[in-house]
């Protein structure tokens, strides 16, 4: 993370104006919240480029992690002892992905959310960064990398809501194969509500989570 900023890219103005104070951004995450008990503390890095139509970092988490196993995501985890939202973000993503500290720009952060089935207090960071650098997975914890463009992610045609096996539904997107659903949905409904980019879509097209998308 990088202290003497740059410039904001004007793609991402309207996201940094709304991040925390949208009333339709908090209702966004809203779904995620959790009935009140112990959970870890977490924070996963929400990163975007530079260009006017900004692309979208996302995970594919290996099939052999203990939490959300060969679910689409954010690079995140656990914030260890003494470290902030922010730092711990980061730390995660140049361990699962390759991405320098130093070259995320942060631009602010997500209302906080809650994840029930793995007890977590989440922190989504929003960040950018100039695309340039080469991302390499890390095998233990990621299987692949995506980089999806916000214009995608928001056609209608790519939304609808998932249906869990236990009854819980949300907000789903399918982008380049991928079938994003549970929280890193939610996120991704926020972000494109923050950013003015968020486009009428049909929520009464349920369509089953795939068991190739959820732990066993």
């Amino acid at each position: 993370m990088t202290t003497d900023q740059p410039p904001l890219p004007p793609s991402l103005a309207q996201l940094a104006s709304q991040l925390s104070t949208s009333a339709e951004v908090n209702a966004a995450l809203s779904s995620t919240a959790a009935a009140p008990g112990p959970v870890q503390r977490a924070a996963v890095l929400v990163l975007l480029d530079h260009q006017t139509d900004p692309t979208v970092l996302l995970t594919v988490r290996s099939a052999e992690l203990t939490h959300h196993a060969g679910q689409v995501s954010f690079p995140g985890g656990g914030i260890e002892a003494g470290e902030t939202p922010t730092m711990a973000a980061c730390r995660e993503a140049e361990e699962e992905v390759g991405l320098a500290t130093a070259a995320v720009h942060v631009i602010g952060e997500l209302p906080p959310s809650r994840i029930d089935v793995s007890r977590f207090a989440v922190r989504a960071v929003v960040g950018w960064w100039d695309g340039q650098a080469h991302l390499t997975a890390n095998p233990a914890e990621v299987a692949a990398i995506a980089h999806l463009p916000v214009s995608h992610l928001a056609d209608p045609d790519h939304r609808f809501t998932w249906l869990h096996p236990r009854g819980a539904t949300g907000p789903g997107f399918e982008a380049d194969d991928l079938f994003i659903w549970g929280f890193t949905a939610f996120v991704l409904d926020a972000l494109l509500t923050a950013g003015s980019w968020s486009q009428d879509w049909d929520p009464s097209d349920i369509r089953p989570v795939p068991p190739r998308w959820r732990p066993v």
